[in-house]
């Protein structure tokens, strides 16, 4: 069964950092792209980040370009969010998920049907 396990959220002040993780149980040569989506309470979820598994390319959401990087680790089976000068507007539950489908239109990425598999979430709160 696969599994896509995050960690790291937390309570945080505006300004500060945090670092998420997840933990992938399938082969990630298999898969295409990781990624970060978060929802807030009431709201859609909506595209944070991705990377391809092998190559490394990233797309980002303008809301956090320059402040969050992604980086996805192929032969460990993990991805990572690092966030940084956080904002009460990214208090959200942030979710992982991996994708096998190659698009040329790299906005294919930004959506939820791109990607096969997904967390349980972990909750991140800025406060300001």
């Amino acid at each position: 069964q696969v599994q896509l396990v995050e960690s790291g959220g937390g309570l945080v002040q505006a300004g500060a950092s945090l670092r998420l993780s997840c933990a992938a149980s399938i082969r990630t040569a298999s898969m295409y792209v990781v990624g970060w989506f978060r929802q807030a309470p009431g709201k859609e979820r909506d595209f944070v980040a991705a990377v391809t598994w092998r190559g490394g390319r990233t797309l980002y959401a303008d809301s956090v370009q320059g402040r969050f990087t992604i980086i996805g680790d192929n032969a460990k089976n993990t991805v990572s969010l690092e966030m940084n000068s956080l904002k009460p507007e990214d208090t959200a539950v942030y979710f992982c998920a991996t994708g096998s489908r190659f698009a040329l239109s790299p906005n294919y990425y930004t959506t939820t049907g791109a990607y096969d598999y997904w967390g349980q979430g972990t909750q991140v709160i800025v406060s300001a």
